[in-house]
C-alpha cells in the first residue's frame, strides 16, 4: 500500500544550494500507484512503480527538490503531474511552459487502488503547499509542512511561519493523534508526537 524511495539531490532557493535527501512515495497496489513528490531522479522512482500504471504524479509544493523529476517521469508513464496553482511561481522558476500540470484543489479526493487520498491545502511552507491524508491508511503524506520536531522552514522567499502554523493546527492536529505523518525528507512521526510539542514550537518562532 505504501513504499518509499530516497533519492537525493538539492535543493536551491533565494540564491542559495543544499544538499537534500528526499522521501518519493508511491500509494496504490499491485496494479496502479500515485507518486507523491518525484524528487531528483526519475529513473529509481520508474524501477519501484514497474509495470504498474500511474495515476498521477502529485506535487506537495512546487520547491524544485520536490518536483524536479516530475516532468521526466510523466513523460516516461503518460500520468499528469498534479499541483495546487498556488505556488505556480515557485513552478515557472523549475519548467518553463512546455510542463504543465493539472491544478489541485482543498479536499479533493484522488483514489488508487481502492485507497483515497485527501487533498489538505496547507500554506505556510510553500502559498501552494498540500498534505494527502489516506484515512484507510491510517496516514498522511505531508510533504515540507510538517516533520518530526516541528512544521517545515519558513525563513524563505513565499513562506510564512504564523500561516504554516495555522495550517498544522487547522488541517493536520485535527486529525486522529494515531495517524502517521509520512514526511517529504527524514523519518515519520504521528499527529500525536507533534501535537504534544505545538506551543514550543510557537515559543520558538521561525
Amino acid at each position: 500500500m505504501i513504499d518509499r524511495v530516497i533519492t537525493s539531490g538539492t535543493f536551491s532557493l533565494d540564491g542559495g544550494t543544499w544538499d537534500v535527501d528526499n522521501n518519493v512515495w508511491l500509494i496504490g497496489d499491485a496494479r496502479e500507484v500515485i507518486v507523491i513528490d518525484a524528487a531528483h531522479d526519475a529513473a529509481p522512482i520508474a524501477e519501484r512503480v514497474g509495470g504498474r500504471s500511474v495515476r498521477s504524479i502529485v506535487c506537495t509544493h512546487a520547491h524544485n527538490d520536490h518536483i524536479s523529476a516530475a516532468g521526466e517521469l510523466a513523460a516516461l508513464t503518460g500520468a499528469p503531474i498534479r499541483l495546487h496553482p498556488a505556488d505556480q511561481v515557485l513552478w515557472e522558476q523549475v519548467y518553463g511552459p512546455e510542463v504543465t500540470y493539472e491544478p489541485l484543489a482543498d479536499d479533493e479526493k484522488l483514489t488508487v487502488g481502492g485507497i483515497t487520498l485527501q487533498v489538505l491545502h496547507t500554506p505556510g511552507h510553500a502559498p501552494g503547499a498540500v498534505c494527502l491524508y489516506a484515512p484507510d491508511l491510517g496516514a498522511v503524506f505531508s510533504g515540507d509542512t510538517l516533520f518530526k520536531g516541528g512544521p517545515g522552514a519558513t525563513g524563505r522567499s513565499y513562506s510564512s511561519f504564523d500561516t504554516i502554523i495555522e495550517s498544522i493546527k487547522d488541517r493536520l492536529l485535527t486529525l486522529p493523534p494515531e495517524t502517521v505523518v509520512h514526511t517529504g525528507h527524514g523519518e515519520s512521526t504521528s499527529i500525536g508526537a507533534e501535537a504534544a510539542d505545538l506551543e514550543e514550537w510557537i515559543k520558538r518562532g521561525h
